[in-house]
């Protein structure tokens, strides 16, 4: 029975010294977005959902910026890497439609920026147009695009094992629950507008997914050797 290496384990845990400089540089920034927009919206801080709205984008986005800083997907051939990538973008398109990025769109072409919306939220880019809708949320687009990445560093090194590629893809399991959930929650459909997606009280759920796929397609514990 394969053991887990848990100095390694403390190793990866134990930030160093940057990470701390950037963690305190990207915290310092956030709680200055959030004091600005403090002043000028309309959003209650103050209520549970308020606070919420404000935090869980930038749990999205810190999660997603430590994941990517951290990972550094291994050498591979051109062949695997393109497969790799094939997948990520796949991965990604998926998300991005059942999550409300990518909807099908109706009536004349619109486009317009929305800065309504706490940081993390907006800017947020509303295309209606050509039979194709697009809300793209900044904090989903980030995680979205994380969560691809990570896949196609599980991919290198599935490619990479003694096991086949699709028996190491086992550990990849977890990549289907941010799909399950936004399908499970309804936030298909949320494409139609930004306060659609606001107003469904899933994002909870949602957050909490996204940051244990992080956690197992970094780690990946029932993949490597």
């Amino acid at each position: 029975m394969r053991t887990i290496d848990t100095g390694a384990l403390g190793d990866a845990l134990r930030p160093r010294r940057e990470t701390l400089l950037w963690g305190a540089l990207v915290l310092n920034t956030e709680v200055i977005l959030l004091l600005a927009y403090a002043a000028f919206g309309t959003q209650d801080l103050l209520s549970v959902r308020g606070l919420r709205l404000w935090i869980y984008p930038f749990v999205w986005i810190n999660v997603s910026l430590w994941a990517v800083v951290r990972t550094d997907p291994a050498s591979a051939s051109t062949r695997n890497r393109r497969i790799g990538a094939a997948l990520a973008v796949g991965y990604f398109a998926v998300l991005a439609y059942t999550g409300g990025l990518v909807g099908p769109g109706h009536g004349p072409t619109t486009y317009r920026i929305s800065w309504a919306l706490p940081p993390g939220w907006s800017p947020a880019v509303l295309l209606n147009g050509a039979g194709v809708s697009l809300t793209l949320i900044p904090y989903k687009l980030i995680g979205y695009a994380t969560l691809a990445y990570l896949v196609y560093a599980t991919v290198i090194d599935a490619a990479r094992s003694a096991v086949t590629g699709v028996l190491g893809l086992l550990s990849c399991v977890s990549c289907s629950w941010p799909i399950l959930t936004s399908i499970a929650t309804g936030v298909v459909g949320s494409g139609t507008g930004v306060a659609a997606a606001v107003s469904n009280g899933s994002y909870g759920i949602s957050t909490a997914v996204f940051v244990v796929t992080v956690a197992l397609l970094y780690w990946r514990p029932f993949g490597r050797e």
